[in-house]
């Protein structure tokens, strides 16, 4: 299923402007679509020349098309056809998304605007580690031939938990699957035979709500991942802060007030020995809530209705929300993002997170800037798709665009 390049030779030398005034018309129109040219030049303050030409070179691309059906009459002259993402029919791009998780993966296909067109989730229980990747890789190819529509592919992204080198494809740490240095995105590009760009999820989860999600997130944010790994993710003018290695983020062992768990780093109260997916689990086995640990069973049991399971929700939910009061006096971010399983799936959970942030918080009073994702359930494929999707959207041009063609089947 290997998609050769566009053909385009070497991008040419200049100031940068080009690219930006591409970059500018694509993001306008995520923002506004359907959009004419004439109110295109109004939003992004370019002039109607350079909306023209780069509508065209878009166009080209095959990152927008044209809505003749909806022209509105512009006065004298032609009508203004608005312009949109190209996504309404089964010709427009796709990207795939991969989530390797534990105990299980989330496959998605996405197209240009974030929206989730099919997705999977790929239980890998008792299976090898070093095997995962091919698993994943093969669960997606097939994904894509099944549920892709004959649309082009532009390739994957995918997310992982700890630390990850974006910039190199690597994984540089995580413990629980013990991946240390493995180049990832070099290995999962191999199988699909596809473009693969990989990053943490926090911070793609983090820059997918910059892209497609609330508008003050592109102003700043905060974003907290409790799963079974504990990340954090932050955001500055529409910018995810990496820090040196691209090691930021690691919040397993920020302190939670109040908390005295145990943790394997000898101390006691870190955020992930208290609140992680595989804490809770296990406390949940601890109890006699659960026979075997298991989060998401522990999230059914509470939305069926079972007492110790919410209440053991609950707790996890006011950790959580007292280890994110930290996070917001740091940051003090226009938006604090918690993704974390309960919360996306009852909001009762989130109050009892925002009233501990609340609580604790000396900097925030406002409960509506404590949140969940904007993609809901979805928010996995979502995020992984933004690692593929956000370079595109940052310089549409000078992307690596793989020839628009239908991806065969497998």
């Amino acid at each position: 299923m290997t998609l050769t390049g566009t053909g385009r030779g070497p991008r040419r030398a200049g100031d940068g402007r080009r690219e930006a005034n591409t970059a500018a018309v694509l993001r306008t129109v995520l923002d506004g679509g359907p959009v004419a040219r004439g109110a295109i030049a109004r939003l992004s303050g370019l002039s109607p020349a350079a909306v023209s030409r780069q509508s065209t070179e878009l166009l080209r691309l095959g990152l927008l098309r044209e809505l003749p059906g909806l022209a509105a009459p512009a006065g004298a002259g032609r009508p203004q056809v608005p312009l949109d993402l190209h996504t309404g029919d089964t010709s427009g791009p796709v990207a795939g998304a991969l989530h390797i998780g534990v105990p299980g993966s989330t496959l998605g296909v996405v197209d240009l605007r974030g929206r989730v067109l099919a997705r999977h989730t790929l239980r890998h229980d008792g299976l090898g580690t070093d095997e995962v990747p091919a698993m994943a890789a093969a669960a997606l190819r097939e994904l894509l031939a099944g549920s892709a529509g004959g649309r082009p592919v532009l390739g994957a992204g995918a997310a992982i938990g700890r630390w990850v080198r974006p910039a190199e494809g690597v994984v540089v740490r995580h413990d629980a699957l013990g991946w240390y240095d493995r180049p990832l995105a070099a290995e999962l590009a191999g199988r699909l035979e596809l473009p693969v760009r990989l990053d943490n999820h926090a911070r793609a989860v983090a820059q997918s709500e910059i892209l497609f999600g609330r508008p003050e997130a592109r102003r700043s944010l905060v974003h907290l991942f409790v799963g079974n790994v504990v990340d954090a993710a932050f955001g500055i003018a529409g910018v995810i802060h990496q820090g040196p290695g691209a090691g930021a983020g690691d919040v397993a062992h920020l302190p939670v007030p109040g908390s005295r768990t145990p943790c394997a780093c000898g101390r006691t109260g870190c955020l992930g020995a208290t609140a992680s997916d595989t804490a809770v689990a296990a406390e949940a086995v601890r109890r006699g809530i659960l026979p075997r640990p298991d989060a998401a069973a522990l999230t059914a049991a509470a939305t069926d209705g079972d007492a110790g399971a919410r209440e053991l929700l609950r707790e996890r939910a006011r950790a959580v929300g007292r280890a994110l009061a930290l996070l917001i006096d740091v940051v003090n971010p226009d938006l604090a993002v918690v993704t974390e399983q309960a919360c996306l799936a009852d909001p009762e959970y989130l109050e009892e997170v925002r009233g501990q942030a609340l609580a604790h918080s000396r900097v925030c009073e406002d409960p509506e800037r404590i949140v969940t994702p904007h993609a809901g359930p979805d928010v996995l494929a979502v995020a992984s798709a933004t690692v593929l999707l956000h370079p595109l959207f940052a310089d549409p041009t000078g992307y690596a665009l793989p020839a628009l063609s239908p991806l065969p089947p497998c």
